[in-house]
């Protein structure tokens, strides 16, 4: 590219990256967040996301400034508005490399949700930043009234991103709630309503990433309930698809920039912004903890503390807001040669050796096999009885406002948000289809014939035919419902609860969990639990008994359960 052309063959304009790159990027970021870990720490989470990025940004800016004092440099023209602005840029934490480091080593879930969710809301700060400072920078004249009407405006500017989200986001989830005919434009009101509320936050110039990040947070609960289970994949594998496009995208575009741009170069402005970007990052982490673990009932230890320092690599959002810096400013190209110069350290030198690093330390680990259902049960347990201690001492934390939540959520937005006729999963037709293929295989073993077994389209046929005959009460459909979604599939449904952002949920462990099941049923049923008996009356009715019991012996209570065809043990019944 160097050789054949001089210009870069494409142009990055702000419209282009606020517009069409970045919305892609927090949809993905926000739809695969783990909720249900993130507002177990959310206080954490926003605490390093807003504290430490307006802790990075004047530290790195004020720093900065003090450099430009110096004459030897030669930026002396580089006022401090400036420098905060080329501060706040360098704010921005890119998440990919790390949390794929963090996934791979299995690190302890209270540092892995901390460093997602800063990264995450550390991108919505950032952009708010930047427009605040790139205002104050354009102005001519610095007024004080008009910098604190903008600094007060950083707070309208996220709550009313905020608000968009949650209005777009429980529109989305009320409109999936009517599309049980059509079922093929479900991926698109998703997206649809997504991008909505980001261009009509953006409109409002409140904070758009916020908006957009709210949204896919507050629907996803209720619109995975509502969509079916095609529609469920598509939408997982569109956003990722287009999430990493969009950054692939933007690193491409920074490597081609670094060869084909005319760069400024300063050593000592560039060397000291790297070693202050390094430098309050890691400060700053040691002084928030030292806040905020007094407050946690797993305090960040040292090597905690470290990965979280360590792990703050900069990426595509901090290149990308240097590169649509306005040219009005006098040292732009040297803004985006000092951006991508703190780029490529901290990706290739931190990106490397932070794994080495963290399993040199020792760092906590967790377990993040798939749990069981006895780990869910005695979890959820644990979570009540500790909501109603918490009421009676007066003396509430998450664990009460959780179950307060759950409380209103299934008393009044569920029923206005969630259809009653709720699509049936994939899990629970697989389900239906394995416990007619066992009954196949029940009565061939009984029969010894094939030939004498019904197929499986009589039995379907059959089957079709008695419920035309038959019609079954609203209360006794819902039972059933009720048995089939919360008892066998709600439980199996939670995979392993973080993924990396570019891998998919492994959607085949729940299916597993059923094969494995019946392969189970199958195999002792072949052992001879069920076989025929050579009598004419018994033959295709009756189990074979116990020895010295005959059919009118009678049972010990609780040992068979009586089926009509055949008896049949508890556990296997259940």
């Amino acid at each position: 590219m160097h050789a054949v052309r001089k210009e870069p063959p494409a142009v990055i304009s702000s419209n282009v990256f606020f517009l069409y790159m970045l919305p892609p990027i927090i949809l993905e970021s926000g739809y695969f967040m783990p909720t249900r870990p993130f507002f177990e720490n959310v206080g954490t989470v926003m605490w390093f996301a807003v504290v430490g990025t307006l802790w990075n940004t004047m530290g790195i800016g004020i720093s900065l400034f003090a450099i430009c004092q110096i004459e030897e440099f030669g930026v002396q023209d580089i006022n401090l508005q400036e420098n905060l602005l080329f501060a706040a840029i360098l704010s921005a934490v890119e998440p990919v490399a790390v949390l794929s480091v963090f996934e791979d080593i299995s690190i302890n879930e209270q540092l892995y949700i901390v460093m997602f969710g800063e990264c995450l809301f550390n991108d919505a700060v950032t952009v708010v930043l930047y427009n605040l400072f790139n205002h104050v920078a354009a102005m001519e004249v610095d007024e004080p009234a008009v910098i604190f009407m903008d600094i007060g405006g950083f707070f309208v500017v996220g709550l009313g991103g905020i608000f968009f989200g949650l209005l777009f986001g429980f529109l989305t989830a009320f409109t999936t709630r009517f599309t049980g005919k059509v079922r093929e434009i479900e991926p698109l009101v998703i997206f649809m309503f997504s991008y909505m509320s980001y261009l009509i936050a953006e409109l409002f110039a409140l904070s758009s990433i916020m908006a957009i990040l709210i949204c896919t947070l507050s629907m996803k609960y209720y619109v995975e309930e509502n969509v079916s289970q095609r529609s469920c994949t598509t939408i997982r594998h569109v956003i990722k698809m287009v999430g990493s496009v969009s950054e692939t995208l933007i690193f491409f575009f920074l490597g081609v920039v670094s060869i084909t741009t005319e760069h400024e170069w300063n050593w000592g402005y560039i060397l000291f912004t790297l070693f202050f970007t390094l430098f309050w990052r890691f400060l700053g982490i040691l002084v928030l903890t030292q806040i905020i673990n007094p407050f946690r009932k797993i305090p960040f230890n040292f090597q905690d503390q470290f990965g979280l320092a360590y792990g703050g690599l900069r990426g595509a959002l901090s290149f990308a807001l240097a590169f649509t810096l306005p040219n009005s400013i006098p040292h732009r190209k040297l803004f985006i040669t000092d951006t991508i110069a703190v780029i490529i350290f901290t990706v290739f030198i931190q990106g490397i050796t932070i794994r080495p690093l963290l399993k040199l330390m020792n760092i906590r680990k967790t377990n993040r096999n798939l749990e069981t259902i006895n780990d869910e049960i005695h979890k959820r347990l644990m979570e009540h009885t500790v909501a109603g201690i918490e009421d009676l001492c007066g003396q509430w934390s998450h664990y009460r406002w959780k179950d307060m939540f759950m409380k209103f959520n299934n008393r009044f937005i569920r029923k206005i948000l969630i259809r009653d006729n709720r699509p049936e999963s994939s899990i629970v037709s697989l389900y239906k289809k394995l416990e007619l293929r066992n009954a196949l295989e029940i009565l061939d073993t009984m029969s010894g014939d094939i030939s004498a077994a019904p197929s499986l389209m009589s039995l379907y046929e059959e089957r079709k035919n008695a419920s035309k005959h038959k019609k079954f009460l609203p209360s006794d459909v819902e039972n059933m419902h009720e048995l089939l979604s919360k008892n066998m599939y709600k439980i199996r449904q939670r995979t392993v609860s973080y993924t990396n952002r570019h891998s998919l949920p492994n959607e085949n462990i729940a299916k597993e969990i059923l094969m494995r099941r019946h392969t189970t049923i199958r195999s002792s049923l072949r052992s001879g639990s069920f076989h025929a008996t050579n009598s004419a009356n018994t033959s295709h009715k009756f189990s074979s008994l116990p020895v010295g019991q005959s059919l009118n012996s009678g049972f010990p209570p609780g040992r068979f359960r009586h089926t009509g065809y055949i008896h049949v043990p508890p556990a296997l019944a259940t």
